[in-house]
């Protein structure tokens, strides 16, 4: 493991997406689903806009209503993230992969090669089980989510072995609020983690 990604979930100002790109993620995620983060498509368009081609877009839903690919298709991110079953049978427009979210406690006797794991419920700040996390991530690219903040990720990093980590309240002073402090202070720990495993 030579490189963790890094993705910043739940993004919904320029500024941040600024940061994060500055900092060096891979990825941002801008969540359609009710929640103190959502965006509608037109601000969605334009902060994608700003994201240089090394840094990926993720249309972040749950349980989206009949239509979502028309949504996809006007805004042509790299990834659509969504609980496993809202993913079965969809026909993904051109150029728009998914990659579905796979909830502690589920079944996982059959895991897709790429999948996010977190907990019952996204953004509430719960880490998983880092120890059955650290199982399931020898099986697949695991995107680790749940709770990560610049405090603890390293430790997960060290636990569990993930390919990426995935974080949005524990870069945030307010739910829905992200603070470009503890983005930067985020990214470092997560390099640091690199360093040390190395």
């Amino acid at each position: 493991m030579s490189r963790v990604r890094i993705k910043i979930c739940g993004v919904t100002s320029a500024e941040i997406v600024d940061t994060a790109v500055a900092e060096g993620v891979d990825a941002i995620g801008f969540v359609f689903a009710e929640s103190p983060r959502q965006v509608d498509t037109a601000l969605a368009a334009g902060l994608m806009q700003r994201l240089p081609p090394w840094v990926a877009a993720v249309a972040v839903t749950r349980h989206p209503p009949a239509g979502f690919s028309d949504v996809l298709a006007q805004l042509a991110p790299a990834w659509w993230q969504s609980d496993r079953r809202d993913l079965e049978n969809v026909i993904l427009p051109p150029g728009v992969r998914s990659i579905p979210v796979i909830r502690e406690g589920e079944d996982t006797a059959d895991l897709p090669p790429w999948f996010v794991y977190e907990g019952a419920q996204s953004g509430r700040g719960t880490t998983v089980d880092w120890s059955r996390a650290a199982q399931l991530a020898q099986r697949g690219r695991m995107i680790l989510a749940g709770g990560l903040n610049a405090a603890n990720v390293a430790a997960a990093i060290r636990t569990v072995r993930p390919w990426a980590v995935d974080v949005s309240s524990g870069v945030e002073t307010a739910p829905g609020r992200k603070c470009a402090t503890l983005i930067r202070e985020f990214v470092a720990a997560v390099r640091q983690a690199e360093r040390e495993i190395a």
